[in-house]
């Protein structure tokens, strides 16, 4: 039997994911929460083999939520779902050591196997990301500009991120021109745009 954590924050699109996982005779799903903050308090408590993951989760994104998961609890195993295909995302799904990613589009039955899968301790990376990623554009922005920007699209002031990162304003403001000069953006939020989409931040 394979104990399944879901975490989505659509509750129509959660109600049809526990029906069609219950479907299974090899799935019990232990658990299906909303929110990114439940994820570990609820991973603790159920010790699930996998946590199917929706990487815009409310709160705590499911990046965030699988890299705490895997430290928390590194017996579970956490497969990704992203809306739709973004460049950047199978890297950050890599960097947060989940074992898949796939799309919400997928077919019931592949992402049934993924899970499958991902229980049994292989990886599991939709086709169509997989190919974004090697086509995607390299990302032109240092650590430190990335850092700003981040800061930026969480609607962090120049002030208030000269203080986070022990910067002078101007600094900050420095940053972000050369940011808006090195992506070809028209100001801070066409930046931050621009590298969302990318998958720079």
């Amino acid at each position: 039997m394979i104990r399944i954590l879901l975490a989505e924050g659509a509750p129509l699109l959660r109600g049809g994911l526990v029906a069609l996982l219950e479907g299974n005779t090899d799935f019990d799903v232990v658990a299906a929460i909303g929110s990114g903050e439940q994820v570990l308090r609820t991973a603790r408590r159920q010790r699930p083999d996998v946590a199917l993951i929706d990487v815009g989760l409310p709160g705590l994104d499911g990046f965030s939520a699988s890299c705490a998961l895997r430290e928390a609890v590194p017996e579970c195993r956490t497969v990704l779902m992203a809306g739709r295909c973004r460049n950047g995302d199978l890297r950050r799904a890599l960097a947060a050591r989940a074992a898949g990613l796939v799309l919400k589009d997928t077919s019931p039955t592949d992402l049934v196997d993924a899970i499958r899968r991902a229980a049994d301790g292989a990886r599991v990376i939709d086709p169509d990301m997989a190919f974004m990623e090697l086509c995607s554009a390299k990302n032109p922005l240092t650590d430190r500009e990335a850092e700003v920007l981040s800061l930026a699209s969480r609607g962090a002031s120049a002030a208030q991120i000269a203080e986070d990162l022990f910067l002078t304003i101007g600094t900050v403001r420095n940053h972000l021109s050369r940011i808006n000069r090195k992506i070809g953006a028209q100001n801070r939020i066409h930046a931050i745009r621009i590298a969302e989409e990318a998958g720079w931040l």
